[in-house]
């Protein structure tokens, strides 16, 4: 059974153009995608709740994602939760959270 620890799927749509990098032989693509969730209030009300994620892949699959993945595109990723802090050139300590994709699946185009 796969590993089920650190595990996290998500289907949204991308936020902009992924940022491709490459570093030697390892290329890296990243980007955000919005995930909305919709709910009635009290009232009745439709209520939209949207959060956005930071998506970085690694390798091949980066490649790939450089080359098929644009802005409103939606998809589907499989990875884990990293966090990390780094500090900024005012000293400033900032921390974030990425999900560090395995697997992907484009599923539409933009809309």
């Amino acid at each position: 059974m796969k590993s089920l620890r650190n595990s996290v799927q998500l289907i949204g749509r991308l936020g902009k153009d992924p940022e491709v990098k490459t570093f030697g032989k390892s290329v890296k693509a990243s980007f955000s995608i919005a995930t909305t969730d919709s709910y009635k209030n009290q009232k009745g009300e439709k209520i939209e709740d949207t959060q956005w994620h930071n998506i970085v892949i690694w390798g091949n699959l980066a490649e790939v994602a450089g080359k098929y993945l644009k802005k409103g595109t939606e998809v589907c990723v499989e990875g884990k939760l990293v966090h990390r802090n780094y500090e900024t050139d005012k000293g400033e300590k900032r921390y974030m959270t990425e999900v560090n994709v395995n697997d992907m699946v484009l599923l539409g185009a933009k809309q």
